[in-house]
């Protein structure tokens, strides 16, 4: 549980600190007479500061979710155990359930300490460094624990929904093995395939929609918000159709030895352990490349607007470099929870395959073989998210920064996506990189053990 409370402190902390930084930054704002009066700034700085938070938290629930689901996969014959020995589906439910109340309560609770404790100390540095001056605030305040309440049940919500598949699994099942579902199976599900579908589709609206509205008023992103969350919870749901095909294709691309082979028609054979792995980084990837490019559209369309009308902006420049140096900061919050929630599933998806691992060795396949063949899976894993997660991120960033800021005084209007191409190439190599060595330790210590041990394993 320990990677759940991580992602639940990280949660907690993003949302605590980022509303004491945004009343921070409000402060500065109403004690500095420029900005005193700018209805534009008093307006967006909540706005975004809640687009923000709202995006943690979901994205913190995905990953406990994904967590979930994973450990209850690993756990499905000891499930099926207790249920041969007496115990019903939803009492075992109800156990997983609780952990994942525990995971909030503690997580929640510790990462708004340190949220406020970080937002404290990036408020002294920014006006001990100068970029904004001195100004009063107090970091206690009661509506901080929306953030916190918010986390602690998104959590045990998404420990509810990861544990679902406990539903499923039959006292049977204890005394044969215990599979996840096959690609046939994933497929023919119509109504989780149909619900996967409509949501795409009115996410896909929802988005467009903001970027009409927001010509008009900035309150348009949080109608981008929903259409974010709708269209990408609809790929989460068609995951385990869409992506192990494209996995496949992609893992031709790594020749046509065995273990390149084998990698490949994995992502078939286990769909839904495939997209788990996939869409951890297909998360990481899309938070960072659409906060990117939001914070260079945003910069875009700010000063476009300040030629167009450079005394309206006179004297916001400074600010807006601090406004988006804390923010360039704080989005870093959301990358580290996908990076936790990436890890976490490579490394148990790793771990519940030794008895998989002991057949391979057990039929020929030489410890360097195996080490090729998941190092073949990270690599096509690794191409496919990042692939998708820049096409995704590129579009909910320019998305957000156009909704946000199409109506303010001399918005140019329409504007094409910035996008910042060093950000893009950080992100491909931090993914590559922390898809190898998430699979490296767990794949060293699973080949460690006896092909007899491994099938033994229960």
């Amino acid at each position: 549980m320990r990677a759940s409370v991580l992602v639940a402190g990280l949660s907690s902390a993003f949302g605590v600190g980022l509303l004491q930084v945004i009343g921070a930054l409000t402060a500065v704002i109403e004690a500095d007479p420029q900005t005193a009066g700018s209805s534009s700034l008093a307006l967006i700085l909540p706005i975004v500061g809640w687009v923000f938070i709202v995006i943690a938290i979901y994205v913190g629930a995905i990953v406990t979710a994904n967590t979930f689901a994973t450990i209850v996969a690993g756990r499905a014959r000891s499930i099926a155990l207790l249920r041969l020995l007496g115990s019903s589906a939803r009492a075992q439910r109800r156990a997983v359930a609780r952990q994942g109340l525990k995971a909030g309560l503690f997580g929640g609770v510790g990462g708004a300490l340190v949220g406020t404790g970080m937002a404290f100390a990036l408020a002294r540095g920014a006006v001990a460094a100068g970029i904004v001056p001195d100004f009063s605030y107090s970091f206690i305040a009661p509506g901080l624990l929306l953030p916190i309440a918010a986390v602690v049940l998104t959590t045990w919500l998404a420990s509810w929904i990861g544990s679902r598949r406990v539903l499923s699994v039959t006292p049977l099942q204890a005394l044969g093995g215990s599979e996840e579902l096959s690609r046939e199976e994933a497929a023919h599900r119509p109504r989780r395939n149909g619900v996967a579908i409509t949501l795409g589709a009115l996410g896909l609206a929802a988005l467009l929609l903001s970027v009409g509205v927001g010509l008009i008023t900035p309150a348009a992103v949080l109608i981008g918000v929903v259409g974010g969350v709708l269209s990408f919870t609809g790929l989460v749901l068609g995951a385990d159709v869409v992506m192990p095909p494209a996995l496949r294709l992609v893992g031709r691309l790594f020749g046509r030895s065995a273990p390149a082979r084998l990698a490949a028609e994995n992502a078939l054979r286990h769909p839904q352990r495939s997209s788990r792995a996939t869409i951890g980084l297909v998360i990481g990837v899309t938070l960072i490349t659409m906060f990117g490019v939001a914070v260079a559209s945003f910069e875009q369309i700010i000063h476009d607007a300040q030629k167009a009308q450079p005394e309206v902006y006179q004297g916001t420049e400074q600010l807006l470099t601090g406004i988006v140096t804390v923010f360039s900061v704080l989005i870093g919050f959301s990358g580290l929870i996908a990076a936790v929630g990436l890890v976490n599933n490579l490394s148990l998806s790793v771990l519940q395959r030794i008895r998989e691992l002991g057949l391979l060795r057990a039929l020929g396949f030489s410890v360097a073989q195996i080490r090729r063949m998941i190092l073949t899976e990270s690599a096509q894993l690794t191409f496919s998210a990042v692939l998708l997660g820049l096409v995704l991120g590129a579009f909910y960033g320019w998305v957000g920064a156009q909704s946000m800021l199409g109506s303010i005084n001399g918005s140019p209007g329409l504007v094409f996506p910035a996008i910042p191409w060093l950000i893009v190439a950080i992100v491909v190599g931090a993914g590559a990189a922390l898809t190898a060595i998430a699979s490296w330790a767990p794949t060293r210590r699973a080949t460690r053990v006896s092909p007899i041990t491994a099938l033994a394993v229960e």
